[in-house]
């Protein structure tokens, strides 16, 4: 490495926090393999193993690894989670991966929604190994210019402490240490289970975590497309150009509880009519402005636009014989657009108004959650396009016209790592576009040109580096 060359991190996803900085260097030790020209087709078998076979053995190894008995659970520093992470410590060292100046901090935490697949958020991980012990094995990684640096991310969902991103934006520095008083729903703070792990957990080790900008280069992720467009096109990669912002509310709606069979229609101050309407209403926005903006847009084939999804409705006391006396309901509203969003937002929020008004019913809108769209780094974006194409073209001998430019309606670690560095994703196909549910499902040849575009991606960098 030139002595004159900044520190520099080129950092591949990984969806969940390593809750001390970890630094993972390239080991001196393995790196004696003579390279030599690569083409996946007419490479050694052990680096198809690599790209492949032996990352769906891992990930088939993960999703065995849960707190339940009958499905897959791994939340927030639990014993699978803390089991999770010395696996894949094991398998970052197997890929030639060491500490660099005793950074590295024992324990790298992978937690899943509950009930979950064995893909999201794994896969990223686990083919970033496989891209990394791939160039190891070929002799290339102690050659990379740039330090490489993996990282698994925690309680990205916020399942446990209800906060999205903890482990990203602690790395970001965008995480707030309130946040360490916060209690799940076992009444345990996010600042006892850290120290129940044996982890510091106060604000100082909170803001330690926090990366200095100028010496990232770059955040690579990838992330199961969570959609069905890639399936529907008949392609195993796309690459995300932007993520969607979100908005939630909490719509309340109060009227006046009574008899179902004594008062009359019209004198009656119902929240569930008025809600029903309200909610029909943001589909039939949202539909309408969603298809205008997607017609007037370059990227027909992009995931929408606009969508709203009014996703849970609950009224008080919720007995058939009671007229309601309240209801109460959540909208989600994401666009790549946030202008878009945003007036979106607006009007529903007029539209509510209006509707309560005229049933003479009080209301309270609130906004739960407001995140901004991100837009990828556009040179990355590039470089991944030229990356998935190949890794397509190599590992699976199947040359596709282009990449599918995506944006992703979900949310990823990339969203607070964009306040730190330029952010690039790819998407890898799943079946039937289903995620967060144990019928989750990715194909092996697929996890096998997403692990070879990752290490399509890192021989172009050497190869650009090295000119």
């Amino acid at each position: 490495m030139a002595v004159s060359m900044p520190s520099i991190y080129l950092v591949f996803t990984i969806l969940f926090w390593c809750h001390e900085r970890t630094h993972l260097m390239a080991s001196r030790e393995e790196n004696n393999i003579a390279s030599s020209s690569f083409n996946i087709l007419k490479e050694s078998h052990a680096i198809r193993e690599i790209l492949a076979y032996e990352t769906v053995a891992r990930l088939d190894h993960l999703g065995k690894v849960s707190d339940a008995e009958n499905y897959l659970e791994r939340t927030f520093l639990s014993p699978a989670a803390l089991k999770a992470g010395k696996l894949i410590q094991d398998w970052m060292i197997d890929a030639g991966l060491n500490t660099a100046d005793g950074l590295m901090k024992l324990g790298t935490y992978m937690d899943t929604v509950i009930g979950a697949g064995k893909y999201d958020g794994a896969l990223g991980i686990v083919t970033a190994i496989a891209a990394v012990k791939s160039l190891n094995k070929k002799g290339k990684l102690f050659r990379f210019p740039r330090p490489i640096e993996i990282i698994a991310f925690s309680d990205e969902e916020g399942i446990r402490f209800q906060s999205t991103f903890l482990g990203s934006a602690a790395i970001a520095g965008t995480l707030s240490t309130q946040l360490l008083s916060v209690r799940d729903k076992s009444g345990t703070t996010l600042r006892d289970s850290l120290h129940q792990a044996s982890l510091k957990g106060s604000e100082e080790s909170l803001l330690h975590l926090k990366y200095d900008k100028f010496a990232v280069w770059g955040y690579i992720e990838v992330h199961i497309e969570q959609g069905p467009v890639l399936e529907f096109k008949k392609i195993p990669l796309g690459v995300v150009e932007a993520i969607a912002g979100q908005t939630r509310l909490k719509v309340t709606l109060q009227g006046l509880q009574g008899h179902a069979g004594t008062v009359p229609m019209l004198m009656r101050k119902d929240p569930m009519p008025a809600a029903a309407k309200a909610i029909l209403h943001i589909e039939e926005l949202c539909t309408k402005r969603g298809d205008d903006n997607e017609k007037a847009s370059s990227h027909i084939d992009s995931t929408a636009q606009l969508v709203c999804t009014v996703g849970e409705i609950s009224s008080w006391p919720g007995a058939s014989n009671v007229i309601p006396g309240q209801v109460v309901f959540t909208v989600d509203i994401r666009s790549r657009d946030d202008y878009l969003r945003e007036e979106t937002v607006l009007k529903i929020e007029s539209n509510i108004h209006n509707v309560a008004r005229a049933r003479a019913l009080s209301y309270n809108i609130e906004r739960k959650h407001e995140a901004k769209a991100v837009k990828c780094d556009s040179e990355l974006t590039h470089r991944l396009k030229a990356a998935a194409k190949s890794g397509i073209s190599k590992f699976l001998d199947s040359e596709v016209s282009d990449i599918p430019l995506l944006t992703s309606g979900a949310g990823h670690d990339a969203m607070a790592m964009a306040r730190l560095t330029k952010v690039g994703m790819i998407f890898v196909r799943c079946t039937g576009g289903i995620s967060h549910s144990p019928a989750e499902h990715v194909l092996e040849d697929d996890i096998g040109a997403a692990s070879s575009a990752l290490l399509s991606f890192l021989e172009h960098e050497l190869d650009l580096l090295d000119s």
